[in-house]
């Protein structure tokens, strides 16, 4: 059973669901089966995605020479999540409003989107690839924000920072998932390995819907807006009853008199940049400022990664009493310290420290991001809408961070980019404080 708030309406007047001793209750604590459930459909997701970053450069390769051009191509699932999540979100809460649920777009999403993945390797010629390239990235972004927001409909407010912490800690491990696939199946047959994947995403995320999305017509509508005492956070307008396009969205976070939900973004943008920015630099920075060869420079995220996957689940729970904007001012301040520590300290042990209290700050940002955009929203129906623009400031700030420091690199050269890093994380660690100081008068 999900673990929700009751239903605020007249049940007379919702679309019919199930009988009544079928349906959710409330209870304080989170339901283990629900959260395990929803995780597993953000990683059988996110598993296809990071086997597509890893091996389609590779057949890009063979017939693009230009790396600078391959990461263009790489870099369009960006762009596409930044034109279709919003509007694909937006979808998905107007069928959420309508009980219908979000699992009908998650579903077909995830068919349509296997094959042009799965077809890659069989292509033969450089618009075939891309056709398959461009057709999976487009196809996938339609879905991908809309599994996300599934923690929203299936765990209850105050539970969604400790669910989202399980769910990070999921995401991390499709690194591994990938690695076995590239390392035990690639070389032996390139077209099983780019099977494997789509075919684990379809399964998993059947069986989740099956033990979640079948049973529960109208889960999303059960849950109290936007916390779990059943009242409107005090920064935030009073729902309007029609949200009729993102724009109207949009528009009504731009008017918003407090600025907290513009800020928030705000700050999204900046610290998913420096974050990209730093795992897309660290391997030329070992290189040029360490003097480390390519394979021992790629290792220095290896500590940052374990780092993460260790103590994002504790930072969850903490965050949850914290309070998610505190801890995410306080990750950034982290992630300044230990960029100010590689600095100072220009050795492989001084950067491999630097990345693992980096990769804290980071996990208390990535942790608490989405959940703090939820509690923010005006209104449970448009949680969807907004996790698409979650992915717009977080995707334009990833796209956009690594050539920013790159040309500070470029003007100071690479002992300095360390430092560089910190400068523009501080501006991040600003805008946190001035968004926790909008938020802290609405603490009891």
């Amino acid at each position: 059973m999900p673990n929700v708030a009751p239903q605020p309406e007249p049940l007379e007047d919702t679309p019919a669901g199930p009988p009544a001793e079928e349906k959710p209750v409330a209870s304080r604590r989170m339901s283990a089966t629900t959260v395990l459930w929803v995780t597993l459909a953000v990683f059988a997701q996110e598993s296809v995605w990071n086997f597509y970053d890893a091996q389609v450069p590779s057949e890009l390769r063979h017939y693009i020479a230009s790396a600078g051009l391959v990461g263009l191509i790489m870099g369009m699932d960006n762009v596409l999540g930044v034109l279709i999540q919003p509007w694909t979100g937006f979808l998905s809460d107007r069928r959420a409003r309508a009980g219908k649920g979000r699992w009908a777009i998650v579903l077909t999403g995830a068919a349509l989107a296997s094959v042009p993945f799965a077809l890659i390797p069989w292509t033969h010629s450089l618009p075939l690839l891309l056709l398959c390239v461009i057709g999976f990235a487009a196809m996938a972004n339609a879905f991908k924000g809309i599994t996300e927001t599934l923690v929203s409909d299936y765990v209850a407010p105050s539970h969604r920072g400790r669910a989202q912490g399980f769910v990070k800690a999921g995401v991390s491990l499709t690194i591994v998932v990938s690695s076995l696939i590239s390392l035990l199946v690639v070389d032996r047959s390139i077209t099983l390995a780019f099977a494997i994947p789509p075919v684990l995403m379809l399964l998993i995320l059947t069986t989740s819907w099956f033990f979640l999305g079948r049973r529960h017509h109208a889960v999303a509508l059960s849950h109290t807006d936007p916390a779990s005492t059943g009242e409107p956070h005090p920064l935030v307008e009073p729902p309007s009853d029609d949200f009729a396009s993102p724009w109207a969205v949009i528009r009504d976070m731009v008017r918003d008199p407090s600025r907290a939900r513009a800020l928030l973004m705000l700050g999204i943008f900046c610290f998913a940049g420096m974050w990209s920015a730093l795992r897309t630099l660290l391997t030329p920075y070992g290189t040029e400022a360490l003097s480390l060869s390519r394979g021992s420079a790629g290792g220095l995220a290896l500590p940052g990664a374990v780092a993460f996957l260790v103590c994002v689940v504790p930072l969850a729970y903490a965050s949850s009493r914290l309070g998610q904007v505190r801890a995410m001012r306080y990750g950034v301040g982290v992630f300044v310290v230990g960029l100010l520590i590689g600095f100072g300290v220009p050795t492989v042990p001084g950067t491999v420290v630097s990345m693992v209290i980096a990769s804290v700050g980071y996990a208390a940002f990535a942790v608490n991001a989405l959940v703090a955009l939820w509690n923010l929203a005006p209104s449970r129906h448009v949680l969807g809408t907004y996790t698409g623009l979650y992915t717009v400031a977080s995707s334009t700030g990833a796209a956009l961070g690594p050539a920013l420091l790159g040309l500070t690199v470029d003007a100071t050269g690479w002992r300095f980019m360390l430092l560089n890093g910190a400068v523009f994380a501080t501006v991040t660690f600003a805008v946190f404080t001035r968004l926790a100081r909008r938020i802290a008068p609405s603490a009891p």
